[in-house]
């Protein structure tokens, strides 16, 4: 079980309204990540669930369980924060049975549970160390297999990624995600980063100033983006924006194009100097300043591309379908 409802769930500090009224679905066994920018109030939905900070008004169901009032301890949910937050002085084993020596079970349950945790994460050669003996990624594992012995309804993720460094964050995001398959339990994870998002959700939940802009799988929110804050957020390299005269003739007041949806044409399309080039092997992404003032696109082309900077091209949407509308207040024309 790990089915979280949220009814009309408002959060606000003094006269700041964090969280502004909200209702969410999040089904049991899915992976749901909430993502926004800093400050949208995605890791104070995140502590509301788990019953660290208290609702201003609303309700929070958990297994058809009103939660609302309940002490984080009773709502049968685990959180593995940003920090390790591990005991520096204990071994990984015992750090991993802390909270089942506090809810007093029995050692060999406790034993049994430990070793079962272990061998998941990859951890059973490590038990007997301590976190200073241990790098980040195995640390964040710790922390995860004290979660996982407690058997939640859901696990809760706040930003576990960010201490790490780019290589160990791929490592994990892949880890986390083979977790999921192996639990199959609920998991609601908070990041900044789009693209932990778009490879590890099975339901994204964009957020920004306290409120949900869109909630689908990452493909709906790549394909079909409610409006441009969602469209500029999902997708990497971001969405290009155009606005003016060229934008109208789509019926809009801003049109966007993905990089990967813009190609070079021999005539027509949009002419503009060639600037900054990135090579990244296989792809290489080509910043084009566009004549007439209509600001840079950057463009997704295959890693053998030979263009330099200075050189004069012309860049056109791949097809009409691939140029996204949005009027003037930013939201999608279908």
């Amino acid at each position: 079980m790990g089915h979280i409802s949220l009814k009309q769930v408002t959060k606000s500090f003094g006269s700041v309204n964090v969280i502004k009224p909200l209702d969410l679905e999040v089904n049991d066994g899915e992976f749901v990540v909430f993502v926004g920018p800093s400050g949208c109030g995605k890791s104070t939905l995140l502590r509301l669930i788990a019953g660290l900070e208290d609702t201003s008004s609303g309700e929070i169901v958990i297994d058809g369980t009103d939660a609302t009032s309940l002490p984080p301890a009773k709502r049968g949910l685990a959180m593995v924060f940003q920090s390790y937050a591990l005991y520096p002085h204990m071994s990984v084993r015992k750090n991993i049975a802390f909270p089942l020596k506090m809810a007093k079970i029995e050692q060999s349950k406790i034993d049994e549970k430990v070793a079962n945790a272990a061998k998941i994460l990859n951890l059973s050669d490590y038990l007997e160390r301590r976190p200073g003996q241990l790098s980040g990624g195995q640390r964040q594992r710790v922390a995860i297999g004290r979660a996982i012995v407690r058997e939640p309804a859901a696990f809760l993720f706040d930003e576990p990624l960010s201490n790490l460094d780019a290589a160990l964050r791929v490592n994990m995001r892949l880890e986390i995600s083979e977790l999921h398959q192996t639990l199959q339990t609920t998991m609601i994870y908070v990041t900044h980063d789009q693209v932990e998002a778009m490879t590890m959700a099975d339901k994204i939940v964009v957020l920004r100033d306290g409120r949900i802009e869109q909630v689908g799988s990452p493909l709906d929110l790549y394909r079909k983006p409610d409006n441009k804050f969602v469209a500029g957020f999902i997708g990497s390299p971001k969405m290009n924006f155009l606005e003016g005269e060229e934008a109208a003739k789509y019926g809009a007041h801003t049109i966007g194009i993905r990089p990967e949806h813009l190609v070079l044409v021999d005539q027509g399309g949009w002419s503009g100097k060639v600037g900054v080039i990135e090579h990244l092997g296989s792809d290489t992404f080509m910043h084009v300043h566009l004549d007439n003032g209509l600001g840079t696109v950057n463009v997704r082309t295959d890693g053998d591309n030979i263009a330099k900077a200075g050189n004069m091209i012309a860049v056109a949407p791949i097809d009409q379908d691939r140029v996204y509308r949005f009027d003037k207040d930013g939201m999608a024309i279908r």
